[in-house]
This record gives C-alpha cells, sequence and structure tokens, in this order.
C-alpha cells in the first residue's frame, strides 16, 4: 500500500428492469447525479450519487426490488409525493427529516411488576441489560425499565434522544456520565437521579454495581449518535433549557423530607417538577404513620420499590405485596392505598404531570 491513504468508496447495488426509463427517474425527480455509466452501445450498469447515498443500478443485479428512504424538509421534493416506484422496480418513500415528537394517548390501565415474576433481562444497547417494568407501555405513552450495567468501563458513544421526558433514577451502585455543557465526570449512586432533556448529549463512562430505573416519554423513541461532539464540552452552562427543560442531577443525600400528598408518608423532591416546568415530578416517599385510601387526578403515576415492602390496594383489586425491585402504575381516580409499611420503606414515584392533585377518601 501507498505511503497516502487509500481511497474507500461504497456503493448499494440496485437491481432494475428498465435501467433506460430508471436514469432520468434518479437523476431528475429524485435530484441526483449520475457518475458513471457502461458499456456505452447498450447500458446495463450505471452509477448514480446524492443525498448521502452511492446507487449502482444494475441490471443483471439478481436481487428483490429496493426501497429507498429519502428524508427532506422540501415538502416539494419529488413533485411532493410520498411513495414513489421507479421504472425498474425500486420503491421510494419520502418522509420527514426531523418529524415531530409524537406523544401516544395513554391506555390508563393498574399494573404490578414483581422482581420475584423473573421477567427476562434483554441485551440492549452497549451491552447493558434491561427488564421491563410496563409491558402494555400504557399504548406507547411510556416506558420504564429496570437496568443493569456490566462492571467497569462502558462502551459508549456520544448520544442524544429525541424524547419528552427521561429519567435516570439509580438504585444500587454508582455510574459516571458526561452531559453536554455540564462540566466534567458527573455520579450518580443509589438514591441519586438525572433527568437528561430532550436532546442533550451525553456519553456513559464507567460503572460498579450499578441498577438504575429509566423512564421514557413517550416508550418509542430515537437514539441519535453525535460523531462530531466530544465531550466534555469546553463551554459550561448549568442554567441552559432545551426544549424548555433543565438538566438536573439530584443527589439524595442533600434531599429533605417534608409532607408528602398521601397523609402517613413524608417525601424529597428532586427538583425535577421545578426544572421541567410540571412536565413531570419525581419523589422519594417514605412511612410516617398508617396511609388513607387516595385517589389522584393526574395521567401517569409510575412507583418503584427501592427498599422495603409495602402492602399496595386497590379498588376491585386483590392486594399485592411489593417488595425492592417491584413497580407498579395507578390509573387516575383508582382508589388506591399504600398499606402495612415496613419502616425502611423507600418509594420513588414519577408522575406526568407533576404534583398531581390527590384526593383524600
Amino acid at each position: 500500500m501507498s505511503e497516502t491513504t487509500a481511497e474507500i468508496r461504497a456503493e448499494i447495488v440496485v437491481p432494475t428492469t428498465d435501467l433506460r426509463g430508471d436514469l432520468p427517474f434518479f437523476t431528475k425527480t429524485l435530484a441526483m447525479r449520475m457518475d458513471m455509466i457502461y458499456p456505452a452501445d447498450n447500458p446495463a450498469v450505471a452509477v448514480v450519487s446524492g443525498h448521502g447515498l452511492r446507487l449502482r443500478l444494475d441490471a443483471g443485479a439478481q436481487a428483490a426490488p429496493a426501497l429507498l428512504r429519502i428524508l427532506t424538509d422540501d415538502a416539494d421534493f419529488a413533485g411532493g409525493a410520498r411513495a414513489l416506484t421507479s421504472p425498474g422496480g425500486t420503491k421510494v418513500e419520502v418522509d420527514a427529516l426531523d418529524p415531530p415528537l409524537v406523544l401516544p394517548a395513554t391506555e390508563h390501565a393498574f399494573v404490578v411488576r414483581r422482581l420475584a415474576d423473573q421477567a427476562p433481562w434483554v441485551i440492549g444497547r452497549a451491552g447493558m441489560e434491561y427488564r421491563d417494568l410496563i409491558p402494555t407501555r400504557l399504548g406507547g405513552a411510556m416506558i420504564a425499565s429496570h437496568i443493569r450495567v456490566p462492571d467497569g468501563p462502558v462502551p459508549d458513544m456520544v448520544h442524544f434522544h429525541k424524547v419528552g421526558f427521561q429519567l435516570i433514577f439509580c438504585v444500587a451502585g454508582w455510574v459516571d456520565v458526561l452531559y453536554e455543557d455540564q462540566g466534567g465526570i458527573l455520579r450518580i449512586a443509589a438514591g441519586d437521579c438525572f433527568i437528561q432533556p430532550p436532546g442533550i448529549r451525553h456519553k456513559v463512562l464507567h460503572s460498579e454495581g450499578v441498577q438504575v430505573v429509566e423512564i421514557g416519554v413517550p416508550a418509542e423513541h430515537v437514539t441519535e449518535i453525535d460523531h462530531e461532539m466530544t465531550l466534555p464540552t469546553a463551554s459550561f452552562n448549568p442554567d441552559r433549557e432545551w426544549q424548555g427543560q433543565r438538566f438536573v442531577h439530584n443527589l439524595g443525600a442533600t434531599g429533605e423530607f417534608k409532607p408528602y400528598r398521601i397523609p402517613g408518608f413524608e417525601a424529597r423532591d428532586t427538583t425535577i417538577n421545578a426544572n421541567t416546568k410540571g412536565v413531570a415530578s419525581v419523589m422519594v416517599a417514605r412511612p410516617t404513620g398508617e396511609a388513607p385510601w387516595t385517589k389522584h387526578a393526574g395521567d401517569i403515576l409510575f412507583g418503584f420499590v427501592m427498599t422495603g415492602s409495602m402492602l399496595l390496594e386497590g379498588e376491585g383489586k386483590a392486594p399485592f405485596r411489593l417488595e425492592a425491585g417491584d413497580a407498579f402504575v395507578i390509573p387516575p381516580a383508582m382508589a388506591t392505598r399504600y398499606a402495612q409499611a415496613s419502616a425502611d420503606l423507600m418509594l420513588m414515584e414519577v408522575s406526568l404531570p407533576g404534583n398531581p392533585p390527590t384526593e383524600i377518601l
């Protein structure tokens, strides 16, 4: 090999049954350019490029017709069509370059997910293990995952999420993360949490014995890799907002317990309600006495038992004895009671919107 860097190109082979008809389709309708064609007397292969692609239109290729997706903000691209088929059989879909985030309507349900039920752990992004805490996803409105990260360095990349709300709450061990505009390495340990505002770049670095609960709204959201940004960033802007939300690094040890929305409990506020302007609240509650029956008037109310145990009673439902690692969702207007709480109970509660009105029964 020469001392200079070798040039490498990649092409996608696209079968065509009508190369002559495909050439004006790709060069005019799809606004690509022709880079190569042969043989001259009876062309069988042409190479076109554009929109980040290099396509080899091959009349002799033995393959199924290709499907090409083009993302653009130009409403007039391809004459405004959103689905096309080339003369040679290639199907083309035209979609928005940056489609708006869709928040599905919540399909309310009473959900209990116990660790003892042995729901499977599955390997997800960057080698992390995920346990699904809300199998129904409430109709796509929310995903809640119990996540374990292998000890040591995490093979992560700088990335961000197209999401409406995202919480990382540590329930065991610790993990180090870098965040855009937030300075150097930040660590959360058991009882601490981050919220990752929509679009903030971040990278997981290292963990030891860590388990976290991750909440994402909506359930299906896109994770994109940022190949350009290096973390930590030179800038430091802790008050920056991303779509109206501020980054939160809340340490449980510094929290103050105050009266909770449910009598018989007290709670510490993680400041997430204030920093998301009411999008969500995250509280950590512990018992102080007997709790009454209550109803909430929020949309989503999710609970996760971090330590201790309690009996979850719900109208028309058999009671559930919940222990550490168990999760539940309570729909609005359903009467429930947190009964027989052990003295060491620590309950993490996520509500959307934040601080839901609560009726004492």
